[in-house]
């Protein structure tokens, strides 16, 4: 029987979206969930040690956050917002897609510029879903990763509200941003929020304890945060992510020495994506698409453990967390929403900056 959508609703005071981060990453409250005794427990993020055991191995997706929104001029001085997704296959031109707005005044042909000349842009191509393929000019053809380093906006949610596209842009370079994320890997619209709480010094305390780190690499979109929009679930067009996973990272998925500990969503797609089209480890690193779409009920064939924060009413992540709540059932879902309706009443601070839980 189809899953009605209404079914991942649920209503949230505006108070308790995160507007900051804590004071300090692992300061966050966290959330524990016990599945076997269906018991929960409030702790700090500091406290994951405690709930970690000697050989698990934690998964965590090491994408690292782009500077994503431009801003720009129209010859006619008509402002310009160019958001960044994702760079095109072709190596000789800076060609990328993108988000625009006004989109409907920029059609095929439009330029536009930044007003301290880092960057020249046109319009060579719109697609259907309300992209654009963008041709980029810099000086010297500097990389336009490197001018969005200098001159770009931070990323941030729509429910995160800056009073500028300047305000706080330093502090939130840093706190948007894991510190594990592989500068290598600039793939990322949106951070992994699940490992923004950890802290050099709490992956110390961890690795001290025997416990092991693999990283992953999920291409964060933004159809990640799309809400579902249909009646149902099974009716929503699930969006398709590219990931990398190495080897080594492949064959602790197969022969863990512990529990396999996701920490968030975006290494969970990952990993049940990957163990959805092989049964043994690749002879090599796999770079594929994320195709998988994870509700109520599935089962998980590679996570024992979630770390995860409060999502989105009418999410996929929401449908993600339900599920694997209750692997095989759709019991989850009413259990989610009474979580949920916990950490309201005990005022937790939900989505990209707020806290955390740790489903085991």
């Amino acid at each position: 029987m189809p899953l009605a959508t209404d079914l991942f609703d649920y209503s949230l005071p505006d108070r308790l979206v995160a507007q900051t981060p804590a004071s300090r990453r692992d300061q966050s409250r966290l959330l524990v969930i016990d599945r076997k005794t269906h018991s929960i427990e409030h702790a700090r993020f500091s406290d994951i040690p405690r709930f970690l055991k000697n050989g698990d191995t934690l998964f965590r997706n090491n994408a690292a956050v782009l500077p994503a929104r431009l801003q720009a001029l129209r010859p006619s001085g008509g402002h310009v917002e160019c958001f960044l997704l994702r760079k095109t296959d072709n190596p000789q031109a800076q060609i990328w897609h993108c988000l625009l707005r006004p989109g409907k005044r920029l059609p095929k042909g439009a330029t536009f510029a930044h007003e301290g000349n880092a960057f020249s842009a046109e319009v060579i191509e719109k697609a259907g879903d309300g992209t654009a393929l963008v041709r980029f000019t810099t000086p010297k053809n500097e990389a336009l990763e490197s001018v969005a380093h200098r001159v770009g906006g931070v990323p941030l949610p729509p429910y995160i509200l800056r009073q500028d596209s300047s305000d706080m842009r330093d502090s939130d370079l840093e706190r948007y941003q894991t510190v594990y994320a592989d500068t290598r890997r600039h793939v990322a619209v949106a951070a992994p929020t699940a490992g923004l709480h950890f802290t050099p010094e709490l992956l110390r305390e961890l690795a001290s304890a025997s416990v092991r780190f693999q990283d992953l690499t999920l291409h964060v979109g933004l159809g990640t945060f799309k809400p579902i929009a249909t009646d149902t679930i099974e009716g929503h067009d699930i969006h398709l992510e590219t990931y990398e996973i190495t080897l080594q990272a492949q064959r602790a998925l197969f022969a863990p020495p512990g529990r396999r500990v996701a920490v968030g969503t975006t290494s969970v797609r990952t990993i049940e994506d990957f163990l959805s089209k092989h049964d043994v480890p690749s002879p090599g690193d796999v770079i594929d698409e994320a195709s998988l779409f994870i509700y109520p009920p599935r089962h998980f064939h590679g996570v024992d453990v979630l770390i995860t924060n409060f999502h989105q009413p009418r999410s996929t992540l929401l449908c993600l967390v339900s599920a694997f709540l209750t692997p095989g059932s759709t019991e989850g879902i009413g259990w989610l929403k009474e979580i949920y309706a916990q950490a309201i009443s005990r005022e937790y601070r939900f989505f990209s900056y707020g806290d955390a839980m740790l489903i085991l």
